[in-house]
Parts: C-alpha cells; structure tokens; sequence
C-alpha cells in the first residue's frame, strides 16, 4: 500500500515527512491548477525523498508479503476482493513497496508491481530479496501503462498513485486497454468527503472547511511557487462517471468502518474519526465485455 494522502488535500505539510519537506524546499500550499508535466515531477521527487520515512514508519504495519487494503487493516486474505487469484496475471498501481504484490505471488498469482518513484520500488526490490518473492517491478506512470493490450486479469491498488494523477479518464482507460474483458479492477483512496475536513486526526478534524464540490488540486510549493508535491480531488460521482465512461461497471463500493480495537494513528486516520465517518473508500469493478 502507497502512502495514504499525506496532507488530505486541507492542511499544511507536516512533520512527519519534515525530511522530505526539508530536501525539496516544501514552504507553503496553495489551491492552483497544475499540468501533468509539474504534477508528475513533483511526485516522483516527494515519493522518492519520502520512501524511507515511509517505510520506517508503516513498514511493520504492512508487512512484507501482506495485502493490507486501507488503514483500517482491511485484508485481501479476509475479504477476497479480487475474487480467486491462483494463476491470474495482476497489475498492482502504486505498488510503493509491492507488499501486496508479494502477498498476491504467495496466493499463487502473477502479479507486476507498477509505481512512479523509484525510491519507492527501492524498497520493493528489498522486499523481494527478503522474502525471496521475485515479483516484477516497473517504474512507470499510471496514464501511461507500459504493458500490452489485454495483458492482465486483475488490477488493483491500495492508495497507489490514484489521488496523484492530473487524469483518471486517463488511468482508467489505460486499464481497460490493459485488462482482459470481464477482469476486475478494485483500488482504495481516501474518501472523497475526507477533503472537507483539515488532515487531523484529532478534534480539529471534525471540524469542515474545505467545499466538497471544489475540485481545485491541493499543491504544496517551494519558495519560488513551484510543486513540491501534488493531490487531486474527485467526488464520488466523479469516479463513478470516470469508470463507467471507461467501460467499468461498479460492482461494490466498500467503506471500511473502524474496528473495534483498532488504536493505530495514520496520519489523518485516527479511531476518533474512524467512529464518525469514513476514512477510505475502495471501489470494485469489472471491466464489460
């Protein structure tokens, strides 16, 4: 699982990435429309400065081989999301560190672990040498998948690269190119109703500032105004349009509640907030055909 937004689209960075921040000059936010170009730039160049506090700080959550679909710790292992694996071809978007990429070759897929930066799939290939997992890594954008028509059985993603694309008309179109008629594609992202709220997991994230309807990116900016790193909101409409103009069909839209239990702070993620409203949303798809 990528990182969960670190900023929720609604607050100024913090510390938990300072290292990152600090390395690209990060000074303020701002709410500006940005092109593919400077948007691509400026994530690969977080995610790559902020690979190794990621992993330092989720690495033991997540696990080397364990499909862990949100914060919440929903698990491919217990839901069965992608339907039965064994011998399927699967396409993992954002990857970051291929822990579900791992988790699918232990099931008994094929899966390829696809992500942008190549800090992240640093890590990934350490996974791989750790377990002893050899799964396949590319580096490559989301827009434009660097694999054959009809290639895939099933695609997926944890909170990878999805928030971060200037286009998911774009990403999902890549996908129904890629995949086989009738193959799934499921992927986790943060909320959509989450962008109304500051990125808090405490009493401050009660609180809505932010219209849900305003689509502008959130954009964090060094000294000169230039992208630092970059996240884009969509309402849930606007997923479901992207989808079905693609030639998805929605089969379930999953919103994991907080379990009982669950004490871990991710973030944004907190059982404050949990026990209110959603943190995560993931959506399962098939493609027609």
């Amino acid at each position: 699982m990528s990182q969960p937004s670190p900023t929720g689209g609604a607050a100024p960075p913090e510390d938990r990435h300072a290292r990152a921040n600090q390395l690209l000059g990060t000074a303020g936010i701002a709410y500006r429309d940005v092109t593919e170009g400077e948007a691509t730039a400026a994530n690969l160049a977080w995610w790559d400065a902020d690979a190794d506090d990621y992993q330092a700080t989720h690495g033991e959550f997540l696990g080397d081989a364990d499909f862990v679909w949100c914060p919440e710790g929903l698990r491919e292992a217990e839901e069965a999301l992608l339907g039965d694996v064994r011998g399927k071809r699967v396409l993992e978007v954002g990857c970051g560190q291929a822990a579900c990429s791992r988790w699918l070759a232990g099931a008994g897929a094929r899966p390829i672990g696809l992500d942008l930066s190549d800090g992240m799939l640093r890590h990934a290939r350490a996974g791989n040498a750790r377990t002893g997992l050899d799964v396949p890594l590319l580096q490559a954008t989301a827009e434009r998948l660097p694999l054959a028509t009809g290639s895939a059985d099933l695609a997926c993603s944890a909170f990878g690269a999805i928030p971060f694309v200037r286009s998911i008309d774009a990403v999902f179109a890549e996908l129904a190119r890629v995949l086989r008629p009738g193959g799934r594609w499921v992927f986790a992202v943060t909320h959509p109703m989450r962008w109304i709220f500051p990125d808090d997991p405490g009493p401050a994230g009660l609180t809505a500032t932010q219209p849900y309807f305003d689509r502008t990116p959130y954009v964090e900016t060094d000294g000169e105004g230039a992208a630092t790193y970059v996240e884009y909101h969509r309402t849930l409409g606007d997923y479901v349009r992207a989808l079905t103009g693609a030639g998805f069909r929605l089969d379930d839209l999953i919103e994991p509640e907080w379990p009982e239990g669950h004490t871990r702070v991710w973030g944004q993620w907190s059982p404050l907030r949990g026990k209110l409203f959603p943190g995560t949303a993931i959506f399962r798809c098939h493609l027609d055909g």
